[in-house]
């Protein structure tokens, strides 16, 4: 009976896996009000009361892909609690494992646009993202100065919502490109230029 409850289990967070990856993919190509919970109920081989078994509401589907989508981002930029350079360096990773992710790009691009909206379901968690990244990327140069690697002149708090920003522009480029744009070489280089150690 126990096995059996496991088994379950796992089919049921592989079930919801599946379809966190396929509402990534067409919230991606059709933007959060464009995409359907019967397409992606569709994709998952599901019919659409099983998928609302798994996520009561679109709403919930998208806020669920976002915090996946965070997850993963923060263990590359968390690297085992790196600090300062360290931390300035995952940020660099980070696009450079967007760079093999076109479709979560696809999907942050398209729906932190839509979701400046102040109606749009996702807007308050964008809200909360945008002020946690740029507090995150400020401490992160704040500690680099404190570790005698900042150049003089560079003010964190500036320089951390510089960094999002760009990040950000540079995900459009790349999109717009078709994957032409070298996102983390950008990158590396604005950091290496506010720096006075090798990034």
């Amino acid at each position: 009976m126990a096995a059996e409850a496991r088994r379950g289990y796992a089919k049921g967070r592989a079930k919801r896996g599946e379809i966190l990856d396929q509402a990534m993919a067409l919230f991606g190509e059709a933007g959060y009000r464009g995409a359907s919970l019967r397409v992606i109920a569709t994709r998952c081989g599901i019919s659409h009361p099983g998928l609302l078994h798994h996520f009561p509401t679109k709403e919930s589907l998208l806020l669920a892909v976002l915090e996946h989508r965070d997850e993963v981002d923060g263990e590359w930029l968390d690297l085992g609690g790196a600090t300062g350079v360290q931390r300035l360096r995952g940020f660099a990773a980070l696009a450079e494992l967007n760079a093999t992710r076109r479709g979560i790009v696809e999907l942050f691009s398209v729906v932190s646009a839509e979701a400046t909206s102040a109606d749009h379901p996702a807007h308050a968690y964008f809200v909360r993202r945008y002020a946690h990244s740029v507090s995150g990327a400020e401490l992160a140069y704040v500690q680099a100065r404190e570790e005698g690697a900042l150049r003089d002149g560079v003010d964190p708090a500036l320089a951390g919502a510089q960094l999002i920003a760009l990040m950000d522009g540079l995900q459009v480029q790349w999109l717009l490109s078709d994957g032409a744009t070298d996102m983390a070489g950008v990158l590396r280089a604005h950091l290496q230029a506010q720096l006075t150690v090798r990034l």
